[in-house]
């Protein structure tokens, strides 16, 4: 793919809708050329519930990412998850017409596409079919193209979802006047903004703590073996809270992201934390340890199913590397340990900055925007693989994409313009365009006093 195409990431999720624009830089890193971003209130565990309202949030992260990187948006690579998916293991065959002669990509493209058409359960659908390994006349062969053999096998990863959430995603996507290229399932693209090689072939699992689902990918020899979506993210800590400390569920949203804790040890019962009461009535006083067990009950239960979904390829594929925590919720203090702790093994937090320029804003570098960086990342990979065979298939051909791509919005001067009447215009080509924060509070009473209801410490 020549390089400076530009690749658009949209990340539908619970609490954000995120885009952003990118290209792959001249040093193989993503160059972030613009991001926008619109609370997220018609979706729900990562499935839409409300078409209007999250049309709506779509178009505005758009023209924000629009405006910023003055590229004009036409089409994007979308993420999709949700309590709904769900994976399994499909072995493909291709009996080939000649044995004598070499295996090409056309013909594993062929045997990928084929299992597409595997029958499905009525009212689910095949979202995507990843490779996983390629055996040739029944030999393993890591790189099958080239080869000589009558008989070619692969083993599929195949993601499934529910036809009506991916055709309400493709309808959000289209009445906000966009096209949908890709739809690509949101923990693969995360892994592809935070896993390095070294830790894909040792074996480690992402798992990727958003705002209403927790989405976990696991690796083995560099192959994805297992992904699934849990049902439980931050919006339901945030519940917990709101419920159990009796406040309102915004106070309860600010408390969890300033004060929060998964380890309850690590705070003391004299750290307090003050929250105004409605209406004149009297404030609250919550203690960072009392919290901080609401947090952990909570996380505790997310953990558990993250090693349940661990488990079940763990025994045949060892995870060296351990797991990666990324999203939103990865953010919360001490988490590191409660992980660890529940699971066994070694546990860092996925950055997606090893993948971006040095002159990317610090806000992109969180791991909340991991899933967006990865879907650009992924359109990339996707744009260069079908361009490649359509340059196979047309040798010597320009290549042309059979939808549209985004381009700088620019005006051509009048006189260009004149001249150009009657022939074909040329597609112009686009010119080359955080730290992690938290609180340090130690033994000290929080007092939250401003009528206009905002914490301040």
């Amino acid at each position: 793919m020549s390089e400076g195409k530009i690749i658009v990431g949209l990340d539908i999720g619970t609490t954000k809708i995120a885009c952003i624009v990118g290209r792959k830089g001249a040093n193989g890193r993503i160059e972030i050329l613009g991001y926008g971003k619109a609370a997220s209130t018609g979706v729900s565990r990562g499935i839409v519930t409300n078409i209007d309202e999250t049309v709506n949030a779509i178009k505005t992260a758009v023209d924000e990412a629009a405006a910023q990187s003055n590229v004009d948006i036409k089409s994007v690579d979308v993420g999709i998850a949700g309590q709904h998916i769900k994976s399994l293991q499909h072995r493909g065959v291709l009996m080939r017409d000649n044995r004598d002669t070499e295996i090409t990509d056309e013909e594993l493209e062929k045997l990928r596409m084929d299992t597409f058409k595997i029958n499905m359960v009525p009212g689910e659908e095949i979202i995507d079919v990843i490779p996983q390994e390629y055996f040739v006349d029944g030999e393993i062969g890591t790189t099958p193209k080239g080869m000589l053999g009558s008989k070619l096998e692969a083993n599929f990863h195949v993601i499934i979802g529910q036809t009506a959430a991916a055709m309400n995603i493709k309808k959000c996507i289209e009445r906000a006047g966009l096209e949908m290229n890709h739809m690509i399932l949101e923990p693969i693209a995360s892994a592809e903004a935070v896993l390095d090689e070294e830790e894909m072939e040792a074996g480690v699992a992402l798992v990727d703590i958003g705002g209403g689902t927790t989405d976990i990918a696991i690796f083995h020899e560099s192959k994805i073996y297992h992904s699934a979506v849990i049902p439980l993210g931050g919006n339901i800590i945030t519940e917990d809270i709101s419920k159990g400390c009796a406040i309102i569920r915004r106070y309860a949203e600010d408390v969890k992201v300033k004060f929060g804790s998964a380890v309850a040890n690590e705070n003391r019962d004299d750290e307090l934390v003050s929250i105004p009461g409605i209406r004149g009535r009297a404030s609250k006083e919550i203690s960072f340890k009392n919290l901080a067990n609401i947090i952990q009950a909570r996380m505790e239960e997310i953990f558990e199913m993250v090693n349940y979904e661990i488990q079940k390829v763990n025994s045949q594929h060892t995870l060296i590397a351990g797991i990666v925590l990324t999203g939103g919720g990865s953010l919360m203090k001490h988490i590191q340990q409660l992980a660890s702790f529940k699971t066994g093994l070694d546990v860092r937090i996925g950055y997606p900055n090893e993948h971006l320029t040095d002159d990317t804003a610090k806000e992109m570098a969180s791991p909340m925007y991991a899933t967006g960086i990865g879907l650009v990342i992924e359109g990339i990979a996707r744009a260069e693989y079908q361009e490649k065979m359509e340059r196979r298939k047309h040798p010597g051909a320009p290549f042309v994409k059979p939808i549209p791509v985004e381009t700088p919005v620019e005006e051509a001067p009048e006189e260009e313009e004149k001249k150009d009447t009657g022939r074909r215009s040329s597609r112009r080509t686009p010119k080359e365009k955080g730290e992690k924060r938290g609180f340090d509070i130690t033994r000290i009473i929080t007092k939250f006093f401003s009528e206009e209801n905002e914490i301040k410490e």
